[in-house]
């Protein structure tokens, strides 16, 4: 029961953390577990899901924070406008950019407070993870 060992669930508690608007990283982790011979396919699975849920923690969090923010006309700036705006012209396919530091974390709670269809908006962000670290344990594993 491989998946039982401690660094795991660091992993996938520290790319949860890192997928909410904390400024916290999880890719020097899985360079790291991957240096020290964890399982590939364990460490990208843990990744994944943890940073999945991170972002759909921001989700969850925009479309909860959306109503209590309108009410008391916190919505109104040019900021809000032109995330609005940037949103609706790229629509729900922007948040295959979820993986993009910065960028992604913001993509994720606006789509949430925009109220995108959630069972749409869980498979861009899966596949926008998936695809960020397939690609980070992938070139080390070619490296190695």
């Amino acid at each position: 029961m491989e998946w039982l060992e401690p660094g795991y669930w660091v992993l996938f508690l520290l790319s949860l953390a890192a997928a909410t608007l904390l400024p916290l990283g999880s890719e020097w982790l899985v360079l790291l577990m991957l240096a020290h011979s964890f399982s590939p396919a364990l460490v990208l699975l843990l990744a994944t899901l943890g940073n999945t849920l991170g972002s759909y923690i921001n989700y969850g969090l925009g479309f909860y924070a959306h109503d209590w923010l309108k009410r008391h006309q916190k919505l109104e700036g040019a900021g809000w406008r032109r995330a609005e705006r940037w949103f609706q012209r790229y629509g729900i396919w922007s948040l295959l950019l979820a993986w993009v530091p910065v960028v992604g974390d913001p993509l994720t709670l606006i789509a949430g407070m925009l109220k995108a269809p959630w069972r749409r908006v869980w498979w861009l962000i899966l596949l926008s993870k998936l695809g960020r670290y397939s690609v980070l344990v992938g070139v080390f594993v070619l490296l190695e």
